[in-house]
């Protein structure tokens, strides 16, 4: 299978890298494809121009790193997105890259009121998530943010139904020993795909 992993994190130290490693781990061990698409290490530029909203509205991409994106997203029999929760939100490059590659065009065309998803090969969207905030605070306060604008809002909108959310929370307040266990979870899960 072939993994396209869209990531995001500004800082190598950070334990969304550690994720990312161990995802890759474990693909690695069941011989898997992995394309990692690091957007801070690209140098993507999350801004929507008005040339990029005029491509929206034309429902053909002109931005050359838009367009390589497409290409490996096409690839792709399973998308995962690694980032960070900050404010309660994605952060910037990762917003930017749904706003100007989960495009009509690119992973979806909308004919008359319906949305279809246009990537041939995919089967699943994993979705992998840190923040500090605790986890029930996040879903009763401030309403599960990134589920609803991104799992439902973006992904199920447009068609996609096999999505799982992997929401990682108070992850500077807990110990070293519990950091482990969640990233040998992981390796372990992204080994098993077959």
């Amino acid at each position: 299978m072939t993994f396209v992993i869209v990531f995001t994190h500004p800082y190598p130290q950070s334990f969304c890298h550690s994720i990312l490693d161990s995802v890759c781990r474990g693909l690695g061990s069941g011989n898997h494809i992995v394309d990692v698409i690091h957007l801070d290490n690209e140098g993507f530029n999350p801004v929507m121009s008005a040339t990029d909203l005029q491509a929206y509205k034309d429902r053909k991409p002109v931005d050359a790193q838009v367009l390589s994106y497409k290409h490996r997203l096409e690839q792709a029999d399973h998308l995962v997105f690694i980032f960070p929760i900050w404010w309660e939100l994605m952060p910037a490059l990762m917003k930017g890259f749904i706003e100007k590659v989960i495009f009509p065009g690119v992973v979806y065309e909308q004919k008359a009121n319906a949305m279809h998803p246009t990537l041939p090969l995919l089967k699943h969207i994993t979705v992998i998530t840190t923040m500090d905030t605790h986890s029930l605070v996040y879903r009763l306060v401030y309403g599960n943010a990134v589920r609803r604008a991104l799992v439902w809002g973006t992904f199920w909108k447009i068609g996609y139904r096999r999505i799982s959310w992997i929401a990682l929370s108070r992850v500077p307040r807990v110990s070293n020993q519990r950091r482990r266990r969640w990233l040998q979870k992981i390796e372990k899960r992204f080994s098993n795909y077959r």
